[in-house]
């Protein structure tokens, strides 16, 4: 683990950031830290800039609410710029955007890649326009009865295909599984941070156990 001290700051004394998204590795902004605001992001656990127009220190969310966790923050192989891995409170950018970077300048035609986030948002799309020929806005026309049967439906699925020691129909069950489960927490209202939030309290209560276990 390197010191702030082997870090190369600019002339200014400054370091880009770039701060990511922890749950779906998205870029959410760029900013720049000074030693001061460095040290004081690691001190904190939340993110802390330098403002260039400011000429001050800048906390993430100081006003907004939209604090930034921070995970880890890591050098590139030059030592002159970082990436910061975040959980977000809210919107990262002043417009109330999800990232700062939604202005397409070029775009080879393919998809945005898929991640949990991106169905998130398919899921909510759909309750909200609820588009003729869907299925999922078919399920969301049945109501929570008809999902909470698929959900159970499909885990009976994903336990026989565990009994039966088949992988690549235990990965189709479990997709089925994740894709309903995931239909009745936008119903309920759950968003995949939240779920993500409460995994990361459980790892670290493991590992204090295990900890524990090994003195």
């Amino acid at each position: 683990m390197i010191e702030i001290k082997d870090l190369k700051f600019d002339q200014n004394g400054l370091i880009p950031a770039i701060v990511v998204d922890a749950t779906d590795g998205k870029v959410l902004m760029l900013a720049y830290m000074n030693a001061e605001s460095l040290q004081i992001t690691m001190d904190e656990g939340t993110t802390c800039f330098w403002s260039r127009s400011r000429q001050e220190l800048w906390r993430k969310g100081e006003t907004s609410g939209n604090r930034q966790h921070v995970l880890c923050i890591k050098a590139d192989c030059d030592r002159d710029t970082l990436t910061v891995l975040v959980n977000k409170d809210g919107p990262a950018c002043h417009t109330g955007a999800e990232t700062c970077f939604n202005d397409l300048v070029y775009t080879s035609g393919t998809e945005e890649p898929f991640s949990l986030k991106t169905l998130e948002a398919l899921l909510a799309d759909r309750r909200e326009k609820m588009p003729e020929g869907s299925y999922t806005t078919y399920l969301f026309a049945k109501g929570m009865d008809k999902i909470l049967k698929k959900v159970g439906e499909e885990s009976t699925e994903v336990i026989i295909a565990g009994k039966n020691q088949d992988k690549a129909e235990a990965i189709y069950e479990i997709a089925d599984l994740a894709y309903h489960v995931m239909v009745m927490m936008n119903e309920m209202g759950i968003s995949v941070d939240e779920v993500k939030a409460e995994l990361a309290s459980r790892h670290i209560i493991d590992h204090k156990v295990k900890q524990e276990k090994m003195k």
